[in-house]
C-alpha cells in the first residue's frame, strides 16, 4: 500500500490543473476489471466496483488537488507570471522555490512578488524561471520527491493525495477481500479554491445517487487533541458544519469493532477545524456524509515558525500508521455498509434498554 502512496503524492497537481492525478487514476484502474472508471463534464472522476448488491453505495471522496500554481504567461524569456490557488500566506511567498511540470519537462523558479486580494490572499505571483514555462502547466512548491523518515511520510502534497492513495488502496483491500458490496471513490477537483467539483458533482449528480453514502477524506491541520501517530481521526465536523451523527457514529462503532480483533488498530474521534472541506458541501446539498482524516504537519506546505528558524515552505508530513490505519477503516465501513440503516437505530436502542432499567425511579 505505501507504494501506492509513494506513487501518488509525487503526482504534479493544482486546483484547475488536476490531469496527471486524473491520468494516474486511469492507468491504476486498467488492469483493475472489477472497477469501472466514469467522467463528469466537471472533470471528477468516479471508480466503481462491480456489484450485484443492492443496498446504497459507500462513496469515498478525495479530491485531486493542492494549492498551487498554474503558469499564465512569460512577460520576458526568464520571468513567468503565475495564478496561485488555494490558501497558503502571502509572507510564504517571495523567495520560495516553485516546480513547474511543463510536459515532460521540470522547470524551477524563484518567486520575486505575490499579489493579494482585498482579504490578503495570493492570488498571482511573478517568479524568475531558468526556461519558458508553458502556459497551463501547474507549479507546487519545490521541496522534494516523497520521502518516508522513520514513521513519518514527508511529501510536497500530502492534501489531498494521501487521501486518494488512502481510497485506492482501501478498493485494493476489498477486491483482495472479493466482497460483494457497493462501494465507490469520487475523486473530485479544485477543492482548495471552494470544492468546486464537488459542488458540480452534488448539483448535477451525474456520478452520485441520493442514496449514497459519502465518506470525506482528508488530511487535516495536526490539533492538540488529535496528534499524529495517534491513529485515524473519524472527523465530526470542520470549521464551517457537523456532519452526519448517525453515520458518524457507524464509523466509530466499525473502528471499535476492529479493535476488539486487532489491539494495534488506532482511531480518535474529534472536530478538526483547521478548514473547511467537502462533508460540509455534500452535506449542504442533502448527502449523507461523514468524514475520516489523518493529522498534517505543515499544513499546506506552511512550516510554523521556531525558536531558532523563521517560518517558511516545507514538505507536508503525515504519520503512517496514521495511514494505514485508515486504509482498514475505510475498507471495513465499505465492507459493512449494508448495515447501517441509516438512522441511530443501535443509539434509541440502547437508550430504550437504559430508560426501562430505570423509568420506574422517576
Amino acid at each position: 500500500m505505501t507504494e501506492t502512496l509513494t506513487a501518488m503524492c509525487a503526482v504534479p497537481t493544482a486546483p484547475f490543473a488536476e490531469q496527471r492525478v486524473i491520468d494516474f487514476i486511469t492507468e491504476w484502474a486498467k488492469p483493475r476489471k472489477k472497477i469501472k472508471l466514469s467522467r463528469d463534464r466537471f472533470g471528477n472522476a468516479l471508480l466503481e466496483l462491480n456489484s450485484r448488491a443492492r443496498s446504497p453505495r459507500t462513496v469515498m471522496v478525495a479530491h485531486v488537488d493542492h494549492p498551487g500554481f498554474v503558469a499564465r504567461a512569460m512577460t520576458d524569456k526568464n520571468t513567468l507570471q503565475a495564478k496561485f490557488y488555494g490558501t497558503v500566506y502571502a509572507p510564504f511567498f517571495v523567495g520560495s522555490k516553485v516546480r513547474f511540470f511543463d510536459h515532460a519537462d521540470e522547470i524551477t523558479g524563484v518567486i520575486t512578488h505575490v499579489k493579494t486580494d482585498d482579504r490578503k490572499r495570493p492570488v498571482e505571483a511573478t517568479l524568475k524561471v531558468k526556461t519558458p514555462v508553458a502556459t497551463g502547466s501547474p507549479g507546487m512548491w519545490d521541496v522534494g520527491v516523497p520521502s518516508v523518515k522513520g514513521k513519518l511520510f514527508h511529501s510536497r502534497c500530502c492534501d489531498d493525495l494521501a487521501g486518494c492513495a488512502a481510497a485506492l488502496s482501501a478498493l485494493d483491500v476489498l477486491l483482495r477481500s472479493n466482497v460483494n458490496v457497493n462501494a465507490a471513490v469520487l475523486f473530485s477537483r479544485a477543492e482548495e479554491e471552494g470544492f468546486i467539483g464537488s459542488i458540480g458533482a452534488a448539483m448535477e449528480a451525474k456520478l452520485l445517487r441520493k442514496t449514497d453514502r459519502l465518506i470525506s477524506i482528508e488530511t487535516s491541520a495536526e490539533q492538540p487533541y488529535a496528534k499524529q501517530g495517534d491513529g485515524v481521526v473519524i472527523r465530526v465536523g470542520d470549521r464551517t458544519s457537523i456532519f452526519h451523527s448517525a453515520f458518524t457514529q457507524f464509523i466509530q462503532r466499525r473502528a471499535e469493532a476492529i479493535v476488539s480483533t486487532d489491539k494495534t488498530f488506532k482511531h480518535q474521534r474529534a472536530l478538526m477545524p483547521g478548514g473547511t472541506c467537502e462533508a460540509t458541501a455534500f452535506d449542504a446539498f442533502g448527502y449523507v456524509t461523514a468524514a475520516v482524516c489523518v493529522p498534517l504537519g505543515n499544513y499546506h506546505n506552511m512550516k510554523p515558525a521556531t525558536k531558532t528558524q523563521a517560518q517558511k515552505i516545507a514538505a507536508e508530513f503525515i504519520h503512517l500508521d496514521d495511514w494505514h490505519h485508515m486504509v482498514t477503516l475505510l475498507a471495513d465501513v465499505c465492507a459493512h455498509g449494508p448495515t447501517f440503516t441509516g438512522t441511530h437505530t443501535d443509539l434509541r436502542e440502547k437508550l430504550t434498554q437504559l430508560f426501562n432499567t430505570r423509568k420506574d425511579l422517576l
